[in-house]
């Protein structure tokens, strides 16, 4: 893995549950690992369902294997990129050779 192309500053946020001061449990997200990735397959597809028109864009961050990597999983993480939420559908491990793990994202409409 070259690592002139890791060019790009991505934040993986975790879900985690809070409980206020009353006892109410709430979900939020807090910042887990910041970290520097290749970004790629940033195409984006619209479809037209009842008169309005949403934009359904799939993309993959690949970063370094690292322990704070390995424990990313599609259910409880997400993807920060340029201000924009993406969820993870699948994770990639790479043949397993600890080198590099890839996160196929699709972007979350607001």
């Amino acid at each position: 893995m070259e690592i002139a192309l890791l060019n790009v500053k991505t934040t993986i946020q975790k879900n985690t549950l809070t409980v206020d001061e009353i006892g109410n449990h709430l979900n939020g997200w807090t910042d887990y690992y910041t970290c520097h990735a290749t970004v790629s397959g940033e195409g984006g597809k619209e479809t037209v369902t009842v008169g309005m028109t949403a934009e359904d864009t799939d993309i993959s961050f690949t970063v370094r294997y690292c322990k704070a990597a390995k424990a990313i999983t599609s259910t409880g993480y997400r993807v920060i990129f340029q201000n924009e939420i993406y969820n993870i559908i699948s994770i990639d491990h790479m043949n397993f050779k600890r080198k590099a793990i890839k996160l196929r994202c699709q972007k979350v409409s607001r």
